[in-house]
């Protein structure tokens, strides 16, 4: 990817007012939501907000593995152990959240596993883009840019004078 192509730049400021629009735009709708489910990492910042804003204090957390580097996927996306108990959501409304649509291979993956489980199932996301195969009911911003995310747009922290993981020998 050249750094000529759009870019949104996502703030912590923006974000909070993203996620308070978008539990807005939830209650107005009239939907109340009995647990978020997060897919991490990205939905767990988008969770706890909008669990404490609709005041929901049932969260759940699913791990989703699929982008594997910038611009590189698995296949499909494959859940993570320990994998939520449908049972936890049986005849529940569920909204499920991540920061962005992308493909939608992930949110799909999500929705199938509740869906024969629970009594409603919805999504909400901060971005969304044209290309993703599930039309999430709750969106902040549709976009098809390059998102860089607050979260993750800086690299991982390590210990002062020690190396980053990828450049540690193994022990």
């Amino acid at each position: 990817m050249s750094n000529a192509e759009p870019r949104e730049n996502l703030t912590y400021e923006a974000f909070g007012t993203a996620v308070r629009e978008l539990a807005q735009t939830i209650a107005d709708d009239g939907y109340e939501p009995d647990v978020v489910l997060s897919i991490a990492r990205g939905g767990v910042f988008v969770a706890g907000g909008l669990a404490y804003a609709l005041d929901c204090k049932n969260i759940h957390l699913v791990n989703v593995e699929f982008y594997t580097g910038v611009g590189t996927t698995l296949e499909m996306p494959v859940m993570l152990a320990p994998v939520p108990n449908a049972i936890d959501f049986s005849d529940k409304k569920v909204l499920i959240t991540d920061d962005v649509a992308d493909t939608g291979k992930t949110l799909k993956l999500v929705r199938d596993f509740c869906l024969d489980a629970v009594a409603e199932v919805r999504s909400a996301v901060i971005y969304e883009k044209s290309q993703s195969l599930v039309k999430c009911e709750y969106v902040w911003k549709r976009t098809d840019d390059w998102i860089n995310f607050p979260w993750s747009v800086l690299p991982p922290v390590h210990r002062s004078g020690q190396a980053p993981k990828e450049n540690r020998e193994a022990v």
